[in-house]
């Protein structure tokens, strides 16, 4: 058996060859590594953008700061060993704006995931199932608004209505009466027109027709009897039928749910939820920057409830038990909260993420929640 061996030009062709290969091989490994962006080491500090909104976050008398979003995110930096440097924004618009402007890392505070959101900054998986509910002042005082809409909603309006115009042909018909029979009536309109409506309106109210009892003998007292059954019965009606809507506010109160609202003023908190929903719906709103500045507007009855998260409305009822705030009605618009990071560096989606998914495996955020909510939820 004859051996073929290669020449040596064969051979120059083939090792050229081979380190084509080698280095098409070494180009793509580097590639692959510089696509895959940095994992923050333990010594690297990571910013964290946060909004206060309790209980998720919140801030002690010596400034400490607090709160289940806080608490979680703490757990997963110590599992990541990551340093944290916290930066505070006044509302979750700014937080968000901050994320996605690549201000900070990470933003931790009652975030819900949205679409038009994760159009702007990335999320991780979520860790809280949210949604919106109404707050409602149980103390506050009803207000000339509330009792208009509920004698329209009566219907007593239209009735008013013809009372109006009863009361002004009374009026001109007893100005053109006392003209004609009457020596000592006022000559001049407007003083004669005054002095009729004084008098009708002092048979309505009081029931009585003073210096006309005696005109015209005992057709003249039929008449005035007449009149006084008709003015009485006028008051009469108008009285109970504000007093009927009165005390059907006063038991019922005028918002006992999200659909309830139209027709009413509803503070809602800055770049919220809350705020987009209530724009969807055509509501009158207020924005404010926190919970605490809707409440006393809430109380002040500059707004007629507070649309916002439902676990944060719940949370702040069950730690002011003294203002007799309640939270009516169901949830709306059920949405769920996560950590929101900026697009341009996604170095800590996945190790944040997986950390997440393993506290939510080993019970951790289910102990989280029942230490801040108990059995509310």
């Amino acid at each position: 058996m004859q051996l073929v061996t290669a020449s040596l030009p064969d051979r120059r062709a083939i090792a050229l060859l081979f380190g084509v290969i080698c280095n098409l091989v070494l180009a793509g490994a580097a590639t692959a590594q510089s696509a895959t962006p940095p994992t923050p080491s333990a010594a690297q500090p990571v910013t964290v953008g946060y909004h206060v909104s309790p209980p998720f976050v919140m801030r002690d008398g010596d400034g400490a700061l607090g709160g289940m979003a806080i608490e979680l995110w703490e757990e997963i930096a110590r599992g990541l060993g990551y340093n944290s440097d916290y930066v505070e924004y006044p509302t979750i618009g700014a937080l968000l704006a901050a994320t996605e402007a690549g201000e900070i890392d990470i933003a931790t505070s009652n975030i819900s995931i949205t679409e038009d959101r994760a159009a702007v900054v990335d999320f991780t998986q979520p860790w809280f199932d949210g949604g919106l509910r109404v707050m409602i002042d149980e103390s506050g005082t009803t207000t000339a608004g509330d009792i208009w809409s509920g004698l329209s909603n009566a219907g007593y309006l239209k009735a008013y209505g013809w009372i109006v115009l009863l009361i002004v042909a009374a009026t001109l018909g007893l100005t053109l009466f006392d003209r004609r029979f009457d020596k000592d009536f006022p000559k001049r309109w407007r003083e004669g027109v005054a002095e009729s409506f004084y008098a009708v309106m002092l048979l309505v109210t009081k029931g009585t027709l003073p210096g006309r009892t005696r005109l015209f003998g005992w057709l003249g007292r039929i008449f005035s009897a007449l009149w006084l059954i008709i003015g009485i019965a006028a008051f009469a009606y108008v009285t109970s039928s504000v007093t009927s809507v009165m005390t059907s506010l006063a038991i019922e109160g005028t918002i006992n749910g999200p659909d309830d609202l139209e027709g009413h003023t509803i503070g809602v908190l800055e770049g919220s939820v809350g705020e987009r929903a209530m724009l969807a719906d055509y509501v009158d709103i207020r924005r404010f920057e926190g919970i605490e500045a809707a409440v006393q507007a809430l109380r002040d009855n500059r707004v007629d409830a507070v649309v916002h998260d439902a676990p944060v409305l719940e949370y702040y009822k069950l730690q002011h038990p003294d203002l007799s705030l309640d939270v009516v009605g169901r949830i709306f618009q059920p949405d769920k909260y996560g950590f929101s990071l900026p697009y341009a560096d996604n170095s800590l989606i996945i190790p944040v993420t997986v950390n997440l998914l393993g506290l939510k495996e080993d019970g951790f955020l289910d102990t989280l929640e029942n230490a801040y909510f108990g059995d509310e939820r």
